[in-house]
Formats: structure tokens, sequence, C-alpha cells
């Protein structure tokens, strides 16, 4: 299995050499033969890439411990699902993981325009096989996942313990599925460039694609957040760390881009942007994978470091050289017909809107490099915690919830001001009512009050935009309210499941603000029998257990938690002893509710004096509704991948 694993891998860097050269000659000579062959050439590479991923899952699924990945990776007594999510718990395997995603999206590409976009097509095979080329050849020269080891251990070592978690089971393939989703839309934008082809088309091709990559990214950036939570023990679940902060970079231009390419779709404007906008979406999703690799950054999700940051800083260059490139020699046919009309336009709300999503992943780009600037510069690391990016980012991130609500409410080209009055009377008096009632409570401070008025404001926005399309569509089809706001989203999914999606933002920004603000915590340190008071719960320590279960030690409290008189749950926070690892692992204990999380972390303990326990514990306000906000966000997407229909009166439907 082993020797078939790494034929395949060579097979696989072939067959998509082969397919790169005939694309390209196919595409340059308009032989449609050749262009046919780099075509298969996409579908064989995608088969072997997947059959040497299947390989490696059945050496880890046999406890085959000759393998060093293996070895590394998997134990005796590993838990089936994790043996399973041990293909990406190392470098080689997390490198196996982005190719054979990248083989199932090219696939499915080149099946889905087999008899579509003729001019752009050998090129998107070109561009991906090409990608794909790259990582197959990492696993072959530099990180191979098929390495035989000198001996045959009798256990392997097993998987980092803060990975075997089901959120971080989820995580990464998750993530990916987001991360190499944008290498399509990529390859469409460089087949436009390179084919001249500029008009709208490429942009209808990538749509959906461009959207399904940042509904997979967005569900990842939620699963890692969760898993931090309730794995990291230490209360959060978002700390600016490197590597968090290189899956949201490019969520943040992807959704630039997003907003940015209806004005291109619309109006005709934007056009180099919205090129600039997929090429950094693409090379940031790289510069990301890099970062986890390179170990130019200390992270507790990064891979030790590696001489892969070398390939990985050589490839983006390229990626970026070329691309850039390719943007200089189309620049005049780029160039936008259309001119903003007005400051008090749509188009002047997006373009404020885009502007300020690079800002914000220019300020977390230059907080996560920073230290390794100055590093080079000077000599010394100069770290960069949360407090720098809260401080740079709250009020971008506020303005981008202001502009979240305001460009619904303004018109196409040029507003006047009597629709302006129209439009903001009823949002702009539900901020002023709540931004009063936040100050009259004295919730928080000014940022604090900001947000929840801005996030009324947002909300409002929305309401009132079903409310008006869906009272004139039932004034005009005599359809009831609720029907009608439905045929209105059916008929314009792209448009209205944007506004769901705002919703999902605005009910995660109320939880981030919420647990971020009004978060409680105590430190107590108690015997069996004492209690401990936080936020008007009391907790009463009963008993410290020590045991083991699948070959991992367990140390146990248990604690019951009274509001009032009523003892209401028990809460049983643990540490964790894995065999052959160095540090034991946080299993927190989380009573959760639509107010708020009790979370409570077993920080020490000491069994020789009576069973007595130290114990970090926390409320942490409203953050449940984060985690609500990231299925209402990804309803909404899912909304806007239905496909579009024209949905006439009498039901007929015109495709």
């Amino acid at each position: 299995m082993v020797l078939l694993g790494q034929t395949l891998l060579v097979a696989a860097f072939t067959a998509s050499i082969y397919g790169v050269a005939a694309a390209m000659l196919g595409a340059r000579r308009q032989q449609a033969g050749l262009v046919a062959s780099a075509r298969n050439a996409v579908y064989v590479t995608g088969a072997l890439v997947f059959g040497a991923t299947g390989t490696l899952i059945y050496l880890l699924l046999t406890d085959r411990f000759d393998v060093q990945y293996v070895a590394q990776n998997s134990r005796l007594e590993q838990p089936l699902p994790y043996k399973i999510s041990a293909l990406w718990g190392g470098m080689a395997g997390s490198l196996m993981l982005w190719a054979v995603v990248l083989a199932g999206y090219m696939v499915v590409a080149a099946w889905i325009n087999r008899d579509r976009h003729p001019e752009l097509m050998p090129w998107v095979h070109a561009v991906c096989l090409s990608t794909v080329a790259f990582f197959v050849s990492l696993m072959i020269f530099s990180a191979n996942p098929f390495q035989v080891l000198p001996f045959t251990p009798l256990d392997g070592q097993g998987m980092n313990p803060l990975l075997q978690n089901p959120a971080m089971a989820s995580h990464p393939p998750t993530l990916y599925l987001g991360y190499v989703g944008f290498t399509i839309p990529f390859a469409f934008a460089l087949a436009a460039l390179i084919s001249g082809k500029l008009d709208t088309s490429w942009l209808h091709a990538i749509r959906r694609w461009t959207i399904v990559a940042w509904f997979f990214l967005s569900v990842g950036i939620t699963l890692g957040a969760q898993w931090a939570y309730v794995e990291l023990g230490w209360g959060g679940y978002w700390g600016w760390d490197p590597v968090e902060n290189a899956s949201f970079m490019p969520w943040l231009v992807a959704t630039a881009y997003l907003h940015s390419v209806m004005m291109e779709e619309k109006k005709g404007m934007l056009r180099v942007w919205n090129m600039l906008m997929i090429i950094a979406t693409f090379g940031l999703c790289i510069f990301g994978t890099f970062l986890t690799r390179s170990g130019i950054v200390s992270s507790v999700h990064a891979f030790a470091t590696s001489n892969l940051g070398a390939f990985f800083a050589a490839y983006l260059a390229v990626v970026l050289a070329l691309s850039l490139g390719l943007v200089a020699w189309r620049l005049p046919q780029l160039r936008s017909a259309s001119r903003l009309e007005s400051v008090l336009s749509r188009e002047s709300s997006f373009l404020f809107n885009n502007l300020v999503l690079v800002v914000a992943c220019f300020a977390v780009l230059w907080g996560t490099m920073f230290p390794v600037i100055s590093e080079a510069v000077n000599g010394v690391k100069i770290t960069v915690g949360p407090p720098f990016f809260n401080r740079v980012n709250i009020p971008i991130f506020l303005a981008l919830l202001a502009l979240t609500g305001i460009g619904p409410l303004i018109a196409w080209r040029r507003a006047s001001l009597p629709s302006l009055r129209r439009a903001f009377v009823w949002p702009t008096g539900t901020f002023l009512a709540t931004l009063i009632a936040c100050v009259v409570l004295d919730l928080g401070g000014p940022y604090t009050w900001i947000s929840l008025a801005l996030s009324a404001f947002v909300t409002a926005t929305v309401i009132q935009e079903f409310w008006r399309g869906g009272r004139a569509r039932a004034a005009s089809s005599g359809e009831g309210l609720a029907l009608a706001m439905l045929n209105l989203t059916r008929r314009n999914k792209r448009r209205y499941g944007g506004y769901v999606i705002h919703v999902g933002i605005v009910l995660m920004a109320v939880g981030i603000t919420g647990s971020g603000v009004f978060q409680t915590d105590v430190e107590a340190t108690l015997r069996p029998g004492e209690t401990v008071d936080v936020a008007g719960y009391r907790l009463q320590f009963e008993e410290l257990d020590i045991f083991a279960v699948d070959g991992v030690d367990v140390v146990s409290a248990s604690l019951v938690a009274f509001d009032g008189p009523r003892a209401r749950f028990r809460m049983v926070p643990q540490r964790h002893f894995h065999p052959r690892q160095d540090n034991p692992t946080t299993e927190v204990a989380i009573w959760s509710g639509m107010r708020h999380d009790l979370y409570v972390v077993l920080a020490g303990w000491n069994n020789d004096e009576g069973g007595m326990a130290t114990f970090k514990l926390y409320l942490n306000p409203l953050v449940k509704w984060i985690w609500i906000g990231g299925f209402v966000l990804m309803f909404g997407t899912l909304i806007c991948l239905v496909p579009d229909r024209s949905l006439s009166d009498s039901g007929t439907a015109n495709y």
C-alpha cells in the first residue's frame, strides 16, 4: 500500500504537468483535441489524487505504524473518527487534504463547463492543474506522507490531543473547502486575462463558485471559534492568533468582492478592482497556508517549523507577479466606461463598504506580520496582541456595520433627499432609541452603545426592506403578506438572501459585544463542600475524581450550581493526560443559555489535601448568539445559492 500511494502521487504529478502543457498548447493553437486531452488529464489527476488520499486513510485505519505519518498522528486506542481526521492532523496530510479538495473542485468545474466557455476553460484547466502539481510536488519531494520508518513501533504517538474534538475534526476540512474553493474563481479570472475575454461571462461563471467558497470559509471560521471556546480553556473564542487572522483576511477580501461584483454586473464599474479582489483572495489563501507551515509565527494552530515555508513564499511570489502582470497588460480593456454619479448612491455605499473591508484586512495583516518585520529589521520580536487588534479594528468594524444598514436604503445612481428621508426614518429612529436606552441603562461604554445601536439599525433596515417589498407584491398579486415575502425572496434570492446574511452578522455582533464587554471572571480554590459566587450563581464543589478511560488519564471535578436556594445543574470540568503527550488538555464545563454561558475550567488540584481544586469561572453574556448568528449567516448563503428562476404569478417557472 505504501508503494501504491507513492506511485499514485508520482502519476498525479505527471498527469497534471501533461494537462498544463496540453491545455496551454490547445488554447494557443486552437486545437480541440489537445483541449479535450487536457480536460481528461483533469479527470485522471483527480482520480489519482483521490486514490492516494484513500491509500493514506487506509494506512491510518489499519495502524500501519511503519509509516512515519501514521506513527506520528495515530495510535492503537485513538477513536475511529480521529483516526480518520488524522489525515489532516499533520503537515503532509494537510497537504494531501489541500490537493484532494482542489482535485474535487477542478473535476466538478471541468465537468459542469465541458460544453461552456470554450475560450476560458483550457486556461482554467491549466491554472487548476498547475496548483495541484505544486501541492503534489511538495508531498513527493519534501513532505512525503508515505515515508517508511527504519523500524516499526508497537504503537503510535497519536494525534495532538487538542485536535481530538468534534469541532476541530470538522473545522480543517471545512476551512479548506473555503480556502481551496477560491482557486476556481482565481482560475477563471486568469483565464479571462490571458484569453482577453473580459466581458461579464467569467463573472457569471464564478458567481456560485465564489459564494460556495465564501460559505465554507465562513463555516470553517465559526467552527474554529467554537473549537477554541470549548477546548483551549481561556474563556474566549477569538484571540487574534496569527493563524486565525490568516483565515479571516481572505474572508474580508472575498466579502468585498461579493459586494463590488454587483456594481460591475449592473453598471460595468470596478472592473480592475474586482479582478484584484479575486487575485488578493487567492493570494491570501496561499499566504494563510504559508503561515501555518513556515514556522515564522507562533500559534497553537501552526505546524512545526519546516522547509516548506520557502516553497510557499516562492509560489506566492510567482502567482502574484504573473497575476498582476496580466492585469497590467489588460489594463486598457479593463477600464470602466461608467463613473460614479453621486456620493448619495448605492454605488457609493458599496465602494465605501469595499474600502472599509480592505482597510480591515490590511490592519489585520499588519498586526499579524509586524512581529516578523520588527525581528527582521531590529532583531527584536515585538509582540502584537489582542489590545492592538481591538483598538484598531473595533472602529473599522463599527463603520462596516453602519454601512451594512445604510447601503440597502440608498437608490442606485442618485438618491433624492425625499427618498432618503422616507427610507431612513424608521431605521434611524430605531438606532436613536437603542442608543438612548444603552446610555440610560449604562451598558458598557461608547463603543458598546454604538455597536448595539447599529445592530438595531441594520435589523430595522432588513425588516423594512422585507416589509416594503412584501407589501408591494401583496398589493399587486393579491397574495398574503407572508407568501408575498416568500415569493419575493424566491424571485430575488441574491438580494434577500444577502439581507438574511446581514441579520446573521448582526446577531454575531451582538454576541461579540455582550461577551467581550460584560464578561465576568472569578478564580477560586475550594475544598469539597465549599462554594464560590459568580454573577448570581453559587457553585459548590463536591468531589475530585481520578480515573482512566480509553488509555487517557482523567482528573475530574464535580460542582453543583445553585440559582438561589435551588440546585439547577451540575458541571464537570476535567483535565486529560494523553499517552506520549507532554501537556494535558483542558475539557471545560459549559452551561449555555440564551442570556449567558457559565464556563468553568479546572485550573489545578491537590489530591493529597482532601481533594482541593482551583477553578477559573467565567460568565459570558450573549455568547450563544454568535453561534446562532453563524447559522443564520449560513442559511442566508444557502438562499443565495439556490438556482435562479423567474416565477410568474401563474406559477410557471422560466429558467
